[in-house]
C-alpha cells in the first residue's frame, strides 16, 4: 500500500493545494479501509460490494453520520487519484455507485449584535494584554476570519491606507479581506501601545497578535480567552472563535450583502458552503406572516 499511498499524499499537497491536516485526514481515511481490508485484498481491487460492507462496518461502530460522510469524501479522493495516476480505470472506480450518508442542516451558533458589543464590554483595558484582545474581537468579528487565520496574521499583510488586510486561508490560499475602521483603530492602538513593550522573541516579529513572551498566539489561547469573555458577558451559548466568523457573515447576509462577496471574504471555495448563512430566524418569519397574511390577521380577529 505505502508506495500508493505516498503518491496520493504527493497528489494532496502539490495538485489539490490541501493543507496538512487535510492531507493526514484524507490518507487515514485510506489506512481505515485498508485495515478493515486486511491482506486479503490490495486497494485498486476493492469491490462495491467491500465499500459498502466497510460503511457497514462504521455504522455498527456506532460512528456519526458527519464523520462517515467526511471518510467517504475522503475514499473518493483517493479512488480519482488512482484514475488519474492511471492505476484504474473510470469504470472501475468503486466509489461511483456509494453515496456518503445525508446530513441534516446544521445552522452555526450566532451572536446577536448586542451579544457581540457585550463580549466587547467585559474586556479589560487596563491589563496590558486589554488593547491586544479588544483588537483580536474586532478583527475576528469585522474581517470573519478563522482562529488560525487570526493567530498568523502579519503586520506587513494589513494595508490600512486602502482598507484591507491579507490573509493566509486553507490550503495556503491568500485573500484580501476589508477591514474597517473600528478594527483599524483598536489594531493601531495595540501596536502603538502594549505591543511595543513586549520582549518579541527572534523570528516573532512579523506576527501581529503576541503573547506577553513575545510568541504569537496559539489556537487554544484564544478559545480560552472566547470562553471567559462568554462567560464574563453573561452569554448562555456555546461561543468559540469561529462563532465570530458566523456571526459576521450572517450579520452582513441579513444585512443585504451580495452572497458572492461574502463568499470572497470568508474565504469560501463554494458558494453552498456560504448559503447557509441565508437561514433566516424563525421568529422573524413567523411575526412577518402574522402580521401580513390575510388568514392570519383573520384567525386573530
Amino acid at each position: 500500500m505505502k508506495p500508493i499511498v505516498d503518491r496520493f499524499r504527493q497528489y494532496l499537497v502539490l495538485e489539490r493545494n490541501k493543507a496538512a491536516n487535510s492531507v493526514e485526514a484524507y490518507i487515514h481515511d485510506v489506512e481505515l479501509l485498508d485495515e478493515f481490508l486486511g491482506d486479503n485484498t490490495p486497494l485498486e481491487k476493492v469491490t462495491v460490494d467491500q465499500l459498502r460492507d466497510f460503511l457497514q462496518d462504521l455504522y455498527d461502530r456506532k460512528m456519526s453520520a458527519r464523520s462517515t460522510a467526511r471518510i467517504v469524501s475522503g475514499l473518493k479522493a483517493f479512488y480519482f487519484f488512482l484514475e488519474y495516476d492511471g492505476v484504474i480505470k473510470s469504470n472501475d472506480n468503486p466509489t461511483l455507485l456509494i453515496d456518503a450518508p445525508k446530513l441534516g442542516l446544521h445552522l452555526p451558533d450566532v451572536l446577536s449584535i448586542e451579544e457581540v458589543e457585550a463580549i466587547i464590554k467585559v474586556i479589560d483595558l487596563s491589563t496590558p494584554e486589554g488593547h491586544r484582545n479588544r483588537a483580536m474581537v474586532e478583527v475576528m468579528y469585522g474581517c470573519g476570519l478563522r482562529v488560525s487565520e487570526l493567530i498568523t496574521l502579519k503586520i506587513s499583510n494589513l494595508y490600512f491606507e486602502e482598507g484591507f488586510i491579507k490573509v493566509l486561508g486553507k490550503g495556503s490560499k491568500e485573500r484580501f479581506v476589508p477591514i474597517g475602521e473600528m478594527a483599524q483603530k483598536m489594531v493601531t492602538l495595540y501596536m502603538d501601545g502594549a505591543r511595543k513593550h513586549i520582549k518579541i522573541q527572534k523570528g516573532e516579529e512579523n506576527y501581529l497578535f503576541l503573547n506577553r513572551r513575545g510568541h504569537h498566539l496559539t489556537r487554544e489561547m484564544v478559545f480560552m480567552l472566547v470562553k471567559k469573555w462568554t462567560k464574563d458577558a453573561g452569554i448562555n451559548k456555546t461561543v468559540s472563535p469561529h462563532t465570530f466568523r458566523h456571526s459576521f457573515a450572517t450579520h452582513l447576509i441579513d444585512g443585504g450583502a451580495d452572497l458572492r462577496a461574502v463568499q470572497q471574504m470568508l474565504g469560501h471555495e463554494s458558494i453552498t458552503t456560504t448559503e447557509i448563512y441565508t437561514h433566516l430566524d424563525s421568529d422573524f418569519i413567523r411575526s412577518n406572516i402574522a402580521s401580513f397574511h390575510p388568514r392570519y390577521r383573520k384567525s386573530a380577529e
